[in-house]
């Protein structure tokens, strides 16, 4: 099943999944620009085959280490735990990808006021000539001023039309780039504005997993996880400076 990111976060909702795949291309950031370049280290899980409208990435992730990719718990797929991993800017059939292991928060749970909803995957071979992003350091996130922006980067639908079926989400496995502003912080989550009226933009279904970058800074403050149905809101991102979201990455990396 193709996953959905609302906000900056990723839902797994059936329903829009379907019209999604069947009527668009992958969505991505909103009220942003194409990445180009300038974050490397982000990345996209590349699906076994390409979807009706010919994208194929259904989540997107980060580069931790050489080795390991961070992404959301509820981008597991239902064909097993192996999976690929892209970095292209562009993603297109027959381009480098990195073959791994997903492995999932096993206290993942959406019904939790703290989900778990985070994975990662352990590639086979390390990635050369990309740095990986670094993590914040313990609760460094509780204290953030209401003015903190964020750079959120993924994969996801870039554009929702209004149309008489009723809304589209346009896809193209293009790594996109937008920025917003805090909202509010809770124990678990960072709420970051992506309204277009206020100049913010932000994430869409297809972003599940990609960073939320501190400022402009290389540390992933929190990753996609939710948002608002047709991606013009609110971002919610789980924050990966909890002892939930550590004590889950110090199996896999080195934590700050």
């Amino acid at each position: 099943m193709r996953r959905l990111v609302i906000g900056l976060v990723a839902l797994a909702t059936p329903a829009i999944t379907t019209l999604a795949a069947l009527t668009a291309p992958a969505q991505a950031i909103t009220n942003g620009s194409a990445d180009g370049n300038a974050h490397p280290n982000v990345g996209g899980l590349v699906a076994a085959q390409a979807y009706s409208d010919g994208t194929w990435i259904y989540c997107s992730g980060t580069l931790i280490s050489p080795t390991v990719f961070l992404t959301a718990a509820h981008c597991a797929e239902g064909g097993g735990d192996r999976v690929r991993v892209t970095f292209s800017t562009a993603y297109h059939d027959g381009d480098t990808t990195y073959a791994g292991t997903f492995h999932g928060d096993p206290a993942y749970d959406q019904k939790q006021s703290d989900p778990h909803d985070i994975a990662v995957v352990v590639l086979d071979k390390a990635v050369k000539g990309i740095t990986p992003a670094a993590l914040p350091k313990a609760d460094s996130l509780s204290g953030l001023s209401g003015d903190q922006k964020f750079t959120s980067v993924g994969y996801g639908a870039h554009q929702v039309t209004n149309q008489a079926g009723g809304h589209q989400y346009l896809y193209d496995d293009v790594r996109m780039v937008a920025t917003g502003a805090l909202n509010s912080v809770t124990p678990t989550w960072l709420r970051i504005s992506m309204n277009p009226a206020t100049d913010n933009g932000g994430t869409c279904y297809g972003d599940s997993g990609g960073p939320n970058f501190l400022g402009s800074t290389g540390i992933v403050a929190a990753t996609t996880i939710t948002g608002d149905a047709i991606c013009r809101s609110t971002n919610v991102d789980y924050r990966l400076d909890t002892p939930s979201a550590r004590s889950f990455l110090s199996s896999y990396v080195a934590l700050p």
